[in-house]
């Protein structure tokens, strides 16, 4: 990809950071006041959208083979790998009545090998040393996609051609059960989060009968019961030839080699039925249509839907800007109106889904608690209303456009990222360069365009939607004995011969950057490695905090008080800096680990100078303004009973005191939010008393990535950041007591009725810190539980068919670290997963441990997935960041190949076995209690019932 610079005079003009010129004449619906006491830290110009867009390229070259498969190339050589990402022009509004799930099941069902590789093709790729591997289904399209080393790539298209081609003899009536029992646990694993079911009453209501999109991808289980074998091949013949795929090949390889490989390897595959995707009008509602449904949700939430046009329509991308202006934004309207305004709201969005035959927007505001919901939404509505009458501004236009452009060339560094802005190009418009008209579109769009496209499309008739607390409606479940299982006869499949699979070649090993080391002029140190792929640089302005720096009795303070920083300066209020940060292009955020604090940004290099300006202001100019203190505490009181209606969220809080204890720094909830008591007391003295305590220089580091040399990086950051000093106040410091030894295994069983899963969530205490040597025993634990193919998942999942996914890792804290296990579950085998999960364990870490073929497996699968790892600036900054907190030296991931090598299945078996105690794990199930205690008093271990907060 080619990006233009601007030139630096460019970043030399003045900037005034304008408010949006717009008003509502509300009776609660002044913006706040900005903070006056200083002024701006930078006057700086940003650079214009166009210019920011106007070189983006992606050069390409196509071809079709005589069966009719689409072949893309992108040659980018920055590093030794190629992504294939293969498109096929199917998704769930093709599937006709009675086969609705159809198009994802087989998403499903291509990973599980096909004739010529009867293994998962998960499995394949793992060792292959596959990043960025999945597959994906939606309502218009399936793909499958996967980052490879170059000497793998042979081996990748031989695989994807055997899944293209030679599938079905793979695909009998035992791998369609198992598929078809986990994809059901994968629906009612979303089902059972907070607002589960929403989707599928938005569909229904929005679209008539027989409509394409009625009905969610995931598709009923009625449905997914009924499917018999023969049925389902039959949905693969017609759907997925050569003729109705787009194959993309982006890295390090051209267009000669592509079409040798892509000919040898795919041509003799025959042309499929010729597959016209399913045409859909976008429909218009008769009347207005409302509906009220319940959940076991902490506040209401409101929702407003119409149908739009489509992604390939020229008012899609006006009504996506006009989304982003109303709700998208963090400078929104609906934002500053209903969250920093009145505050009725603690949050709001909205977005337009643009699909391929047509579009949704969509509006959702989780009301405050104790607010009136129908006064909310009379509010919003007025909202929704002024900016229909009025359109917005030039200014929020231009900011919108500026953060798309931004987004954009963001994506665009990973091979993947450009493989997949090829292929839906291609494949919807038939356009590879799709992606140009979209930025081109952007950067010109008019207010007056997005006015029009509003007033046309938003005043018609809508769905509004309110889910409000309470028991939830009827859930659809699966049959005891599906239909589909049934022993109805199939055809045979005739199996064609294939040449052998070609063997991956020697890859090489990792060349990390270099990492390059500086001070600023106030001794703060910056780490700093190279990356030009995009013209991007990435800061991380580092403390040693994190979540443990919380006193037990002031729970949730330090996540309070960095939400804070980001909700005003002395010379920004919130809106202005949302405002600014949008208007350059750049992303700052706030946030924590359990062991560290930081604020980073992401900003596009041309903007830097400005960008840092605001991050500095951020960070060392803080308001915490009385009245952003009282709304953020709201809000935080919010989200902890959302969170205590969460299963997952559920017990992230239960589990770590009961692991650690309550007055250990990791005993607290591993969302960092702290209790409602702890943020109902804290005083805006006790913000300000935490940023003295940890957020000061003098317990900084600072780490980059950038297209810039690390002298003119030094040289902005020292402009930024140079001058900080630390305040008088003595620096904050976590004490840590010895070592918590393990505990005896209990179950802490919390009473979550109506749910169609349990979460299961087990946790031990390891003799172990993360500033240990770790490689080993996460080695094993990829074997044990991390790797799809890890024994617990492989068991519980894909032999099973009980869950969508189970993992079992070592989180890698600073002092004394956890192993947890996360297994979300039907709930009636709940009390079965526990004993197959211990079994699993016990046996692994006694007489079964890592076999011959495993070991291989994963050391491959280790070594050469590491170029892959660190494509991105993302993942660079995230290596550097973890070899500071982690004690490794610079060149750590250079020397991880030939360690990996080295290893035997004897180490693994010893660091697993010295570390994991079974014994002591502590079992945290969030589920129905009538269904599932049961089930758990036949384990032998305690029991103990408590209900959900």
């Amino acid at each position: 990809m080619r990006l233009r610079l601007v030139s630096a005079a460019a970043l030399l003009a003045a900037i005034a950071p304008a408010s949006t010129a717009w008003a509502l004449d509300l009776s609660a619906g002044e913006r706040p006041a900005a903070v006056a006491s200083a002024a701006p830290a930078q006057d700086l110009q940003p650079a214009s959208v166009a210019e920011l867009v106007e070189r983006v390229d992606i050069p390409w070259s196509r071809f079709t083979l005589d069966n009719g498969l689409t072949v893309i190339v992108h040659e980018d050589r920055k590093a030794p790998v190629v992504a294939v990402s293969i498109w096929y022009n199917v998704g769930s509004k093709d599937e006709p009545a009675g086969s609705t799930g159809f198009a994802h099941l087989f998403e499903h069902l291509m990973f599980g090998g096909s004739e010529n590789s009867p293994t998962s093709h998960i499995q394949a790729m793992r060792a292959a040393g596959a990043t960025s591997l999945n597959g994906t289904t939606w309502f218009d399209r399936t793909n499958y996609f996967q980052t490879v080393p170059t000497p793998a790539l042979e081996q990748t298209l031989y695989l994807e051609s055997d899944r293209m081609g030679y599938l079905l003899g793979q695909v009998g009536q035992e791998v369609l059960d198992l598929q078809r029992g986990v994809v059901q646990n994968e629906k009612r694993q979303g089902d059972n989060q907070p607002y589960g079911l929403v989707e599928y009453a938005q569909l229904e209501a929005l679209f008539p009968e027989g409509h394409p999109y009625r009905h969610s991808t995931i598709g009923s289980m009625a449905d997914l019961d009924a499917a018999s074998l023969e049925t389902v091949r039959n949905w693969f013949r017609d759907n997925y030839g050569p003729n109705n795929a787009v194959l993309v090949l982006s890295g390090d390889i051209d267009e000669a080699t592509a079409r040798t490989l892509t000919e040898r390897y795919f041509g003799r595959i025959p042309r499929g039925p010729v597959n016209t995707p399913a045409e859909a009008d976008v429909p218009t509602l008769a009347e207005p249509l409302r509906e009220t449904m319940h959940d076991r949700v902490a506040n209401v939430r409101l929702m407003r839907s119409w149908a739009v046009p489509g992604l390939l329509d020229p008012e899609a991308v006006p009504l996506s800007v006009g989304a982003s202006v109303l709700g998208g934004l963090a400078s929104s309207r609906l934002d500053n109106e209903l969250v920093r305004g009145d505050q009725s709201a603690v949050s709001v969005s909205t977005s337009m889904m643009p699909f391929h035959r047509l579009g949704m927007f969509e509006i959702t505001v989780n009301v405050k608690p104790g607010q009136d919901p129908a006064a909310v939404e009379a509010r919003m509505d007025q909202i929704l209303a002024h900016l229909i009458a009025n359109g917005p501004t030039a200014e929020e236009v231009s900011r919108v456009a500026t953060s798309y452009a931004s987004r954009t060339i963001q994506s665009l560094e990973q091979v993947n990222g450009k493989a997949s802005v090829l292929a839906e190009g291609q494949l919807y418009a038939g356009d590879p360069d799709h992606y140009k008209r979209e930025l081109e579109a952007y950067a010109s769009v008019t207010p007056a365009q997005v006015q029009a496209a509003l007033q046309k499309w938003l005043t018609r008739p809508a769905y509004t939607l309110i889910v409000e607390p309470g028991e939830r409606e009827a859930y659809e479940e699966a049959a005891a004995a599906p239909a589909g299982a049934a022993a109805v006869e199939a055809a045979p499949i005739q199996r064609v011969a294939r040449d052998p699979m070609p063997a991956i070649g020697d890859v090489s090993d990792l060349d990390f950057p270099a990492v390059e080391r500086a001070r600023l002029s106030n001794g703060v140190e910056v780490i700093y490695a190279h990356s030009d792929t995009v013209p991007v640089t990435r800061v991380a302005v580092e403390f040693d905090a994190g979540y443990a720096a919380d006193r037990a009795a002031r729970l949730g303070a330090h996540s309070l008080m960095l939400n804070l920083m980001e909700e005003g300066t002395t010379s920004r209020d919130a809106t202005q800096l949302a405002e600014e940060e949008e208007a350059l292009g750049a992303s700052i955020n706030v946030g924590a680990s359990m062991d560290r604090s930081s604020a980073s940004l992401t900003a596009v290099t041309t903007n830097l100078r400005p960008s840092l300006a605001l991050l500095a202001d951020v960070v060392r100019n803080p308001a915490f303004a009385p009245g952003e203190v009282e709304r953020l505490r709201a809000q935080r009181l919010a989200t902890i009973a959302n969170e205590r209606t969460s299963p997952n969220a559920i017990a992230a809080r239960a589990l770590p005191p009961l692991l650690y204890g309550p007055e250990s720094p990791y005993g607290r909830p591993l969302s960092g939010n702290g209790d409602e008591a702890s943020i109902a007391a804290l005083t805006r003295d006790d913000i300000l008393s935490e940023h003295q305590t940890w957020i000061r220089p003098d317990n900084a580091t600072v780490f980059v990535v950038s297209d810039l040399p690390l002298s003119e990086v030094t040289a902005e950051l020292n402009r930024a950041f140079g001058d900080w000093t630390a305040p008088a106040a003595p620096r904050g410091a976590k004490t840590f007591g010895p070592a918590v030894p393990a505990g005896q295994s209990r179950i802490v069983l919390i009473d979550r009725p109506q749910s169609p899963q349990s979460l299961i969530y087990g946790g031990v205490l390891l003799p172990l810190s993360g500033t240990d040597d770790l490689l080993t025993l996460n080695t094993a634990n990829t074997i044990l539980g991390t790797d799809f193919l890890s024994r617990i998942n492989a068991d519980l999942r894909e032999t099973k068919g009980w869950s969508y996914g189970v993992r079992g890792t070592v989180n890698q804290l600073e002092h004394q670290a956890p192993y947890f296990i996360s297994a979300p579950v039907q709930a009636n085998r709940t009390g079965e997963s526990i004993a197959a999960l211990l079994e699993q364990y016990n046996a692994f870490l006694a007489d079964r441990g890592v076999t011959p073929e495993e070991l291989e497996r994963t050391v491959n699968g280790n070594t050469r997935s590491l170029a892959g790892g660190f494509e991105t600036s993302a993942q660079l900054l995230g290596a550097l960041r973890g070899n500071a907190l982690y004690q490794r030296p610079d060149n750590y991931y250079e020397t991880v190949a030939s360690r990996t090598r080295a290893l035997t299945a004897a180490d693994l078996d010893a660091a697993a076995r010295a570390a994991i105690n079974p014994g002591g794990i502590v079992w945290v199930v969030v589920g129905d209690a009538d269904v599932v205690r049961p089930q758990l008093d036949a384990l032998g271990l305690p029991v103990e019932v408590r209900e959900a907060e």
